[in-house]
Order: C-alpha cells, then structure tokens, then sequence
C-alpha cells in the first residue's frame, strides 16, 4: 500500500510549488512596477526641471527683447521731439521775421496821415 501512495504523489502535481511560483510571480511584478513607477516618476520631475529651465531661459530673452525695444524707443522718441524743436524754432525765426516786415510796413503807413473822418454807425456799410 505504500507504493501505491508514492505512485499517486508523482502522477498529482505539486500544488504547494505552483502557489510559491504564482507567489513570486506576484511579487516580481510588484517590484518591477515600484522600478518602472519610480522610472516614470523620475522622467516626469526631469521633464518638469527641464520645462521650468526653458521657461526661465524664454522669460530672460524676452525680457532683453523688451528691452532693447525700449531702448530702440526711447531713442527715436528723442530724435522726433528735436526734430519737432527745430521746427518750431524754424517757425519761430519765421515769424519772428514776418512781424518785423509788418511792423516795418506800419511804420510807412503811419508816416503818411489818417483820416480821422468819424464815422457814422448807421452809414457805415455805405461808400461816399
């Protein structure tokens, strides 16, 4: 009777060695999740550095863009308003000129004598 019990052992498959198999099978891919999580999660921080680094590099060029505007601004706002003074000092000298002829010209004028003739308001449209 004993043989027949060792004959049955070995045709019946060991269920204790299969459970330990699916056992370690379960805990191999635990870790090898915890390893490609940790993986992931390492490449996500990266990206992020790297996302943060671009950034702060964009942000510095724009912020020289900017300031080269500004600057290329200011300059030509300098420029138009001493354009803009040399015109009005060029209008100024103009005018200036203009009120000396006419002052001249009322200097001739007043040399010769006025008619002092009062005029009466309601003839005044008419000629004599």
């Amino acid at each position: 009777m004993t043989d027949n019990n060792t004959s049955n052992n070995t045709n019946m498959p060991d269920f204790g060695e299969g459970l330990r198999k699916i056992f370690l099978a379960g805990v191999g891919a635990l870790a090898a999740t915890a390893e490609k999580g940790q993986e992931i999660v390492n490449n996500l921080v990266a990206r992020g550095e790297l996302t943060v680094e671009q950034g702060k590099k964009l942000n510095s060029e724009l912020a020289h863009k900017a300031s080269e505007k500004t600057s290329g601004l200011k300059e030509q706002a300098q420029e138009a308003t001493q354009t803009v003074r040399d015109a009005a000092a060029g209008i100024k000298d103009q005018v200036q000129q203009n009120v000396k002829s006419m002052v001249g010209a009322d200097d001739d004028n007043a040399a010769a004598p006025a008619d002092n003739t009062p005029v009466d308001p309601a003839n005044a449209g008419s000629t004599k």
